[in-house]
């Protein structure tokens, strides 16, 4: 007979049952539920280290709130890992963030005990207000708890619910939790503040916290070299915390892998709040797996990995990324040119912002979690003299977009927005996509909107942006590596508003904008043992258009296909206004948009998204064959093909 090495969590169906265990039982449910997380992220990859840090807060919010009646609100959601596993997703846990399988963050499609949708930061305090005025307003829905990152908590967003929630005086629990680490080393005025908030002086000064419990840090934290901790509602002067001052009663700092602290803490203020509770959690990043805690990121997001070493699986070598490659060219053009800065939103790694940090770490700034403020301040920056770079992935800066029209466009105002992770990403499914920026970047006065067909590509658009100062200009490029092309020693300045042609054929023409160039030519290889004479045309900008080009394709062509990695209404719509306008519609041309279409994709591999998505070299076949056979039937691939 074999002995479950989970005996207790086996025993939880759901929160619930957590409800009928003692605290020591409950302390012993976290052990368990930590070493599940650590060995079903092992084998599909995910956000570990948030994961770990919130093991026994998520027990412990279960055990004393009546979820999914009581609405818990991950911010981000990158950390309900545990949270998953304890409300009924546990044998699914393999299935993370692949195809057909759990989200790798909160959905309200997946579960009753995901309330709220998450993946974007720093929204979860205004939904928490949100469920508390649906209680008073007699909605079948209990107490509001949101559980906010220190990181999250930077960003304005969360300040603005505080206000709100604060001058509403409405039952709502927010807890702080605070690891000192987001996905870079949180930056800013508030990481400061919360680092002030910690002792100098010695904890037998501090008597109590704010319900009457009495307070005893563990010497870890005590003895951190970053931040001292102090209990500020018992400080010596006697004024509140910021928290405090925004209406919130302020209950901490409390040792959130201490359940004999996180209970009691939790229990009295579910009993006792009238209005706006923060209560402030001191956690570790990674805790209780020593890879994690000891990585400089913390195992923030892994792909799979050996749970005995740590160890994580490398994938083959390969072409550089672009976002190394973006990262490389920008630093390359920052040593010829002083006035270069790079700007980004606790993403210096992922963006390739890092490279330029660590040669010119004076010319970096990080803004933290603060994508408006990132873009306003790049505006300015512009009508300084200074060349800003705000790199942003796509998912992202659709944060800042009043920001782009009002702060930029408007102006006109020489920012270079560096567009990472266009088009469909993978694993993180639709809250991540890169799927928009073309329609709403094009729509502005005064933008110039280019998309990199591959690395070289990238290359030379960085140089275009370090070149062009009349105005505000974008470039985006997908996640992942590049095609391995020929690179250039030196980007090459392009003509503004020109595209190129490859390859010139008379049945049908591809007009590609973007990083599927690839998948055009793989689809022309097919059209070609098929006997049709193809095209190919990058487009290489969609803001202004290759109008003459563009033209040229429609007269002397049986049809037109554009294709891009984004949404309706993006290039393929700016080419089909621009052929209306000029009447080369008036003639009976077969043209056809090729975009992501109108629906989010769910999670799966990049290349079983745009599978998905009708996208694939097979779907450039077909629509070709299509178009140009007498009866519009699609003939069978060439055997071979």
């Amino acid at each position: 007979m074999t002995h479950s090495l989970t005996p207790n969590l086996d025993r939880v169906a759901g929160p619930a049952d957590l409800r009928n265990m003692d605290d020591a039982t409950l302390t012993k449910v976290a052990h368990e539920v930590r070493s599940e997380v650590i060995s079903a992220v092992a084998q599909t990859g995910g956000h570990l280290g948030s994961s770990l840090g919130v093991v026994e807060l998520t027990v412990a919010i279960h055990a004393v709130f009546n979820t999914p009646m009581d609405k818990l609100i991950w911010d981000v959601g990158h950390q309900c890992y545990p949270h998953k596993i304890l409300t009924g997703r546990r044998e699914r846990m393999k299935t993370l963030r692949q195809k057909d399988g759990l989200s790798g963050f909160t959905k309200r499609s997946e579960s009753e005990y995901d309330p709220f949708g998450a993946a974007h930061s720093s929204t979860s305090i205004s939904a928490a207000l949100g469920f508390a005025v649906g209680r008073d307003m007699g909605r079948p829905t209990g107490d509001a708890i949101a559980v906010i990152g220190d990181g999250s908590i930077s960003a304005g967003m969360a300040y603005e619910a505080m206000n709100n929630a604060g001058h509403e005086g409405r039952r709502l629990f927010v807890i702080l939790n605070d690891n000192e680490m987001s996905i870079a080393p949180p930056v800013g005025a508030m990481s400061s503040y919360l680092s002030r908030m910690y002792a100098n002086e010695p904890l037998a000064k501090v008597k109590s916290l704010a319900e009457g419990f009495e307070a005893a840090l563990p010497a870890p934290m005590r003895e951190s070299a970053k931040r001292a901790r102090q209990l500020v509602t018992g400080n010596l002067q006697g004024s509140g915390t910021l928290f405090e001052e925004l209406g919130f009663e302020y209950i901490g700092p409390i040792n959130g892998h201490d359940m004999g602290q996180l209970l009691p803490v939790l229990r009295a203020a579910r009993a006792r709040a009238t209005g706006p509770v923060l209560i402030h959690c001191c956690t570790v990043k990674g805790k209780g797996y020593a890879p994690a805690e000891n990585s400089a990121d913390k195992y923030h997001g892994v792909s799979k990995f050996d749970v005995e070493s740590g160890t994580q699986a490398k994938s083959k070598p390969n072409a550089p990324s672009y976002t190394k490659v973006f990262g490389d060219a920008l630093t390359e053009e920052a040593a010829r040119d002083p006035n270069i800065v790079g700007v980004t939103a606790a993403m210096p790694g992922g963006t390739g912002i890092d490279i330029l940090a660590d040669r010119f770490p004076s010319r970096v700034f990080d803004v933290g979690i603060a994508e408006q403020h990132a873009v306003t301040f790049s505006a300015a920056m512009a009508a300084s003299g200074l060349k800003p770079f705000c790199a942003i992935y796509s998912t992202f800066l659709q944060r800042g977009y009043d920001q782009i029209v009002h702060d930029v466009a408007l102006q006109n105002l020489p920012v270079r927005f560096a567009i990472d992770r266009a088009g469909l990403v993978g694993a993180d499914g639709a809250t991540h996509a890169g799927s928009f920026d073309v329609g709403y970047l094009a729509a502005l006065p005064n933008m110039t909107v280019m998309a990199a067909a591959d690395e070289a590509e990238l290359k030379h658009m960085v140089a275009t942006a370090v070149a062009h100062d009349s105005g505000p200009i974008a470039f985006r490029y997908p996640r992942g590596s590049g095609n391995g092309v020929e690179m250039p020693e030196r980007g090459e300045v392009l003509e503004i508003g020109k595209g190129r042609v490859l390859q010139e054929g008379s049945d049908v023409a591809f007009l590609s904008f973007g990083a599927h160039l690839a998948e055009v030519e793989a689809a022309t290889r097919l059209l070609e043992k098929d006997g049709l004479s193809v095209t190919i045309a990058d487009a290489r900008f969609a803001k202004p258009l290759d109008v003459d080009l563009i033209l040229k394709l429609a007269r002397t062509h049986k049809a037109l296909i554009t294709i891009e990695q984004g949404s309706r209404g993006g290039f393929g719509a700016m080419v089909l206004h621009e052929l209306a306008d000029r009447g080369a519609l008036d003639r009976g041309l077969k043209i056809r948009t090729m975009t992501l279409p109108d629906r989010f994709i769910d999670q799966a591999s990049p290349d079983e998204m745009y599978h998905d998505a009708g996208m694939t070299r097979f779907d450039l076949y077909k629509m070709a064959v299509s178009l140009t056979s007498k009866d519009g039937k699609v003939v069978p691939l060439t055997k071979g093909a």
